[in-house]
Order: structure tokens, then sequence, then C-alpha cells
């Protein structure tokens, strides 16, 4: 047998590391929603350390903090914060999360590397309940604690290393960018692998299940999502439909929750302040669009309520016997 070049020895060595890794299912602690916080579900191969990682996402955060629109209103502000802390509480995250709403209606959260976390209003408009954010906020909490933003950035670092054709690497994508919430993100830090993928969605299921949400909701509201995504196309941001929870992830995620989560004899589902908090967002979506219509330039015509314009423009005072001025009665979709 012949002696195999430098070249070719570091092409295997790199592609062996680039593998994924072994199933989540074989070990028994991921499985074990009793282990939370006791394991170390984020080791891999990682260039960034816990330090580097927070000061990175750091960055990113501000570069989304001057470009977006953070929703001001305290109410909603503290609740979102104060169910994702709870939740926080109840992962395997070794880092401190700071979580802040965006005034966009597209169903999208999205966790930076270091536990910033951005969460859109479009999320507490389209759930039904409080478990069904939970789940989606849950999902994105496991992809910070599983490391996956740094650990998928540093494969990419491997491969741009060694040169090797993305074509043998599963198409890996490297430094693209993509837009979350239309802004620029570095693609290897909110892209992720199947294999990623999947583990946050079990791992996400553990930590709702954990913070006392009924992990079913997390498949609900994907589930109405999906649905909405093929009656609507673009119901979905960018950044979701990457990767789309799709029928094979669905089924996924129903197995385990039969398999590792044990029933328990109640669940939250909802909380009135959940629905109190969705009417603020409501009305400060139907505000926004109110004032966005103002501002979009064209010319608006300013009537009396109480009496009418004459050929040139100007007020008539209502005569005494004028009915009042009508109301519109919106039908319900």
């Amino acid at each position: 047998m012949g002696v195999l070049s430098r070249q070719t020895v570091a092409y295997v060595t790199l592609f062996a590391l680039l593998l994924p890794a072994a199933s989540w299912a074989g070990d028994k602690k991921k499985t074990d929603p009793d282990e939370i916080g006791n394991r170390d579900v984020g080791k891999g191969i990682n260039f960034y350390s816990i330090e580097k990682e927070i000061g990175l996402g750091k960055q990113m955060a501000q570069e989304v903090e001057r470009q977006a629109r953070i929703v001001d209103d305290p109410i909603i502000a503290e609740y979102v914060n104060r169910v994702g802390q709870n939740l926080v509480r109840n992962s395997d995250a070794k880092v401190p999360f700071t979580i802040k709403v965006l005034d966009d209606d597209t169903i999208n959260a999205f966790a930076l590397p270091g536990g910033f976390f951005f969460v859109n209003t479009g999320i507490l408009i389209n759930a039904e309940n409080e478990a069904e954010m939970a789940g989606v906020m849950a999902h994105e909490i496991a992809h910070v604690a599983a490391r996956h933003g740094t650990r998928q950035a540093s494969r990419a670092d491997l491969v741009n290393y060694g040169s090797i054709p993305l074509i043998f690497l599963g198409g890996w994508a490297g430094y693209g960018i993509r837009q979350a919430a239309g802004l620029a993100i570095p693609m290897g830090f909110l892209t992720f692998s199947r294999a990623f993928e999947s583990e946050a969605d079990f791992l996400g299921l553990q930590y709702m299940y954990k913070a006392g949400y009924d992990p079913t909701s997390f498949v609900d509201f994907f589930e109405k999502v999906q649905s909405q995504e093929k009656k609507k196309p673009g119901t979905m941001a960018k950044v979701f439909s990457t990767h789309p929870m799709t029928d094979d992830r669905i089924k996924n995620s129903q197995l385990e929750i039969q398999k590792y989560l044990k029933a328990k004899p109640e669940y939250v589902v909802s909380t009135s302040e959940f629905n109190d908090v969705k009417g603020r967002v409501l009305a400060l979506h139907n505000r926004r669009k109110s004032d966005d219509s103002k501002d979009s330039g064209r010319p608006t015509l300013r009537r009396n309520p109480n009496g009418t314009i004459d050929a040139n423009g100007d007020e008539k005072a209502a005569k005494p016997d004028q009915d009042e001025r009508p109301t519109l009665k919106r039908r319900d979709n």
C-alpha cells in the first residue's frame, strides 16, 4: 500500500472531524430531563471560548439593535423576558441571557451566540397560548445551550482552512451572508445542520417540559405555521424557513415526547397574562400599521366628524338634524 500524501491525510482527518456527532439518543443523560444542568450538551469542536462567544454575540446584538425596531413597551418586554428567563433556568445554558422583543410581525425568533435572544412580536400574534410561545423560545435557547452557532462556525473554519470542496461535505455554506430580521448576520452563526436542528428540537422540548409547559404545544405551533406556509407562502421568516419544521421533524418530536418525557398530571398551557400581553402587541401592531399608512406619502382627505366638505374643499357645519358619523363594522375572518 502506498504512502498517503500529507494533503490527503489532512483532508481525511478534517473530514472525520466534520462528520456529525453521534446521535444524542444514545446518551442517557441527554434523554433525561432530570439531568438538565448536570450535562455538557455543548461539547464538540469549537474554536471559541465561552468568553469569546459572549463577546461575539454582544457585537452582533448591538448591530441588531442599531437597525431593528425594539419594542419599548415595558409590560410586553418584561413578560417575554420573564418567560424566557424561566426557560433558561430550566436549561443547560451556561451563559446569561439578554432577551428583547422586536417589533416585527413575521413569525420568527433567533438567539445569537452567548445568549443574546430576540423574539419577534409575530410569535405572540400567531401563538394561541403561552406554551406555544415558550416552545419557540425553548428551541432557540437550546441552540445557545448546545453552542450550535460557534460549533457550526468552527466547522466552517475547518472547511475554509483545509480548502475541501464543499460538495464533499454536504454543502456547508462557509461565511455566506443571510438575512435575520432584515439584518446581515454571518450565516455560520444562524444556519444549522439538520443534526443541530434536531438536537435543538429535543432539547427545547425538554426545557419547556422541565419549566412546566405541555411539550406538545411546540409541535402544535409548528404544525400550524407549516399549514399557514402552505396556504400562504412567505408566512415564515427567511431565517425560520431555512430549516422548516418538516413532517419528519414533527413526527420525531412527537415520538420523543412519548418515549422520553413522562406525562405529568398537569401542565401550564396559558395564562391570562399572555392574553393581556398579546392584546397589547396587537394594539401596537395596529398602531404601527396606521402610522406607516400615514407616512406613506399618499394624499389624504381630512374630514370634519360633524360636518361635510363643500365643492371648494371647505368644511361646512353639520345640520342640526344630521345623523351622527357612521361607523364601519368589521367582519371577523
